[in-house]
């Protein structure tokens, strides 16, 4: 067997055909479950082509880490493979600073205050953003913000905000956001530029260019010990209604046209019917709201930062984009729609798909650790094709949070998180015991998921993140 086929194996199941890139113990980790969920979303009509990357875990309906693949003629969407969150995803800044600058404790402490007072983390804080109209976010994306949230606008050459991102926009019927309630645009207003809960956060980390990756790493502007912001959020409730509405919609096409399987989470629609046109509409609203969310989070640190050390401080955009969505995407002439949740889109050099300053290089792909953990930053190869350019999105869970509240102790996840040590990841919480459900302890390995991805010559380490200071939501 050789190196590249001990990371992937295809596995005949009654429905169809899995694909799992993964080491042989994170596949045989994965347990049973993940094999009958499978089988599951393989008798969805017309399905072309589904896989597990190495992260993946059991979900509601759909594993966390699947792609599903259709043809646009006689097409499925299904609401349970992108996931309630709908456009979760990372975005990473890249600033002039170095680690050595941060590198006295106290600092790092000032600075997560600061962060704190510019990003609300309490579960219902309001956020600091009352003056954006929602409408033009969940139409426009990015293009919605007012100019002054924009701060690169003004010098066009060295923008990043609306160009180095997966998508700035996405375009849909605007009469479809006539099917959700008043109240709800209400909250989701007020949750503009907040982080939310769970495994969400804001992460200051310092780089440490892979040698393989060195001459990627220059082109995009990155070098050793350089400072990094990685933030990792979605549509908070806006995405979560979205996919409330829609999945009790999606149930009523699929009584009418008796579709189904064993599992009766499991929600899907044709494409072309009512009830998968609204889904597509909504979601591409939700995926627009996840999209400026982050924007504004990074914002917000920007002005932490610049609060704290000084006007001088830069941030630029190194990267956005999504690990819970489907969208259409041309592959070889083909129109395909493509589902991924909990799964990153890591396209190689010279992709038509990359946006247009990384068409030389390929577009940065942002996968975190756990807490307390290093995070890469990848590139995709040519034989990502295989896998439709999908790769991991994160470490993936091991066990429960209840599980692992009563597994891990406070003590333990402190020891990770090297407390009272010089070189302690500073966390915004006081009580460790707030946030022990988000310890590494509770996913697996991010090296080995990462070995997976590499080994399986799906994409390539351009740089590993060590983190510095962590900012956790309630």
């Amino acid at each position: 067997m050789s190196n590249e086929q001990a990371y992937y194996r295809r596995i005949d199941l009654p429905a169809g055909d899995l694909h799992v890139y993964a080491s042989d113990p994170l596949f045989r980790d994965m347990g049973h479950k993940v094999l009958e969920m499978a089988n599951n979303n393989l008798q969805i009509p017309n399905i072309r082509y589904m896989s597990y990357t190495p992260d993946a875990h059991v979900g509601v309906g759909t594993c966390i880490g699947t792609t599903a693949v259709w043809e646009m003629e006689g097409g499925y969407v299904s609401p349970s493979i992108v996931g309630s969150d709908i456009g979760c995803g990372m975005r990473v800044h890249v600033t002039n600073l170095k680690a050595e600058e941060l590198k006295d404790v106290k600092l790092r402490r000032k600075l997560v205050k600061a962060i704190e007072r510019f990003i609300p983390v309490e579960n219902h804080a309001r956020g600091h953003f009352s003056d954006i109209r929602l409408e033009q976010v969940l139409l426009k994306g990015l293009h919605g913000l007012p100019g002054k949230y924009v701060p690169d606008s003004y010098t066009p050459k060295r923008a990043t905000s609306l160009t180095h991102v997966e998508s700035s926009a996405f375009r849909f019927d605007e009469n479809a956001l006539n099917r959700l309630p008043e109240p709800l645009w209400h909250r989701s207003h007020r949750q503009l530029g907040t982080l939310g809960g769970g495994n969400h956060f804001v992460e200051i980390q310092a780089v440490q260019v892979d040698e393989g990756g060195r001459a990627t790493a220059e082109k995009w502007g990155l070098e050793d010990g350089q400072v990094i912001v990685m933030l990792h959020s979605g549509s908070r409730a806006w995405g979560g209604a979205v996919n409330q509405y829609c999945v009790s919609e999606v149930a009523k096409t699929m009584s009418k046209l008796g579709l189904g399987t064993a599992d009766p989470k499991l929600k899907y629609a044709p494409l072309d019917s009512a009830a998968g046109d609204a889904y597509l509409n909504l979601m591409y609203s939700a995926l627009n709201y996840a999209i400026v969310n982050r924007h504004l989070l990074a914002y917000a640190v920007r002005e932490a930062f610049r609060d704290t050390l000084g006007k001088a401080v830069e941030m630029r955009t190194l990267y956005d984009l999504m690990h819970n969505y489907a969208c259409e995407e041309e592959e070889n002439g083909e129109s395909l729609f493509i589902h991924r949740k909990g799964a990153t889109r890591a396209l190689p050099a010279g992709h038509p798909g990359n946006p247009e300053p990384y068409r030389e290089t390929g577009h940065p792909a942002l996968i975190p650790g756990s807490m307390g953990t290093s995070s890469y930053l990848m590139v995709g190869a040519d034989a990502g094709t295989a896998n439709y350019y999908s790769i991991c999105h994160g470490a993936g869970r091991i066990r429960s949070r209840n599980a692992t509240k009563q597994l891990v102790t406070v003590d333990e996840f402190a020891s990770s998180m090297r407390v009272g040590r010089d070189d302690e990841i500073v966390v915004n919480h006081r009580a460790l015991e707030a946030i022990l459900d988000e310890s590494p302890q509770a996913y697996k390995n991010v090296d080995h998921i990462i070995e997976s991805v590499v080994g399986a010559g799906l994409a390539s380490v351009v740089a590993k993140c060590s983190p510095l200071a962590t900012v956790k939501g309630v």
